[in-house]
């Protein structure tokens, strides 16, 4: 985990990309002090604390949760004494996780043992396989919001902007104007495939737009090295491609997303991290074709996860 200072008392917390789950953070060491995110376990989250105390003036007031998922969520009891700011669906999204008791399901399946899982699902796991699941209680944010949040840190804007549906329902980035830094969340993943669980291919677009409107020097992404804006418009380049490939190939008569990515050529993106990833983005795409709400399940994590083993494997024979 890499601490850094990227603007006068404004810190990333980077994770190295090595696939699902390694997300980036952050801090803002002004007024009632602003986290930005947790980590996916309890020990890569305390990581994170420390860094913090390290270099906080007082113990921070908020953290933002940007969207739902775990790899920035899981670690929020740490946290539980602060204000936790979220949309609102990202509540909604936690409880319903919380009710099924997902991360109790995650640990007993990593105690189980990964040679009893079908190949996709072993894929995932044997990918997050540095994070343990044991003692996490799911936290879920106190402060809600719909549309935007403005902080005022001691005279420092900090602007908390809703730009979902796009790579979730409930996403978040937060912008600091005078520091001319925005950390995008899972808006932006530099340098690894990205991967969008709900919203619609045309609002990540927008979603990517407004971040380019705000005119950044200093881009953090959810996963992947800090960047710039010609970095996020290459994933914008990315998005497009793959969705107007998947267009081609829906109007030709392929139904099935498994069989469409096998055709789609993606040389320039094949090295980024887990560029299989590709499924979840020509899933979408098939289910917008269809003319299906954004908020209509492509499928679920368990077929999406054995589809991507399958590309890679048809890449790899």
């Amino acid at each position: 985990m890499e601490f850094k200072e990227i603007g006068q008392n404004v810190f990333a917390c980077l994770l190295q990309d090595k696939g699902f789950g390694f997300n980036n953070s952050g801090f803002v060491n002004l007024g009632d002090g602003v986290i930005i995110d947790t980590h996916y376990d309890l020990k890569h989250t305390q990581q994170q604390k420390d860094h913090i105390l390290s270099v906080a003036e007082k113990p921070p007031r908020y953290l933002v949760n940007t969207h739902h998922n775990g790899d920035h969520t899981w670690g929020n009891q740490l946290y539980a004494d602060l204000e936790i700011i979220a949309h609102k669906k990202c509540a909604e999204e936690m409880q319903l996780e919380k009710d099924s008791n997902i991360v109790q399901l995650f640990q007993g399946l990593k105690a189980g043992g990964l040679d009893s899982l079908p190949p996709g699902l072993r894929w995932f796991f044997e990918d997050i396989e540095e994070f343990d699941y044991q003692g996490i209680d799911l936290t879920l944010p106190n402060r809600l919001i719909d549309e935007q949040l403005d902080l005022d840190l001691d005279g420092i804007p900090c602007e908390i902007i809703y730009v979902g549906p796009a790579h979730t329902s409930n996403d978040l980035i937060v912008h600091l104007p005078a520091h001319r830094i925005v950390f995008a969340s899972d808006i932006l993943f530099w340098k690894c495939t990205p991967v969008g669980w709900a919203g619609t291919n045309d609002q990540w677009l927008k979603a990517i737009d407004r971040i380019v409107s705000l005119k950044p020097g200093i881009i953090v992404p959810g996963h992947g090295p800090m960047c710039g804006i010609n970095d996020l418009l290459e994933m914008k380049t990315y998005l497009e491609y793959v969705y107007e490939e998947s267009k081609k190939l829906f109007d030709r008569g392929i139904t099935e997303p498994l069989e469409a990515a096998k055709q789609i050529d993606i040389f320039r993106y094949i090295g980024w991290t887990q560029p299989e990833r590709m499924i979840w983005t020509v899933s979408r795409a098939f289910r917008d074709f269809r003319g299906e709400s954004w908020d209509v399940p492509f499928g679920d994590g368990i077929t999406l996860m054995d589809l991507a083993y399958q590309l890679k494997q048809h890449w790899n024979s």
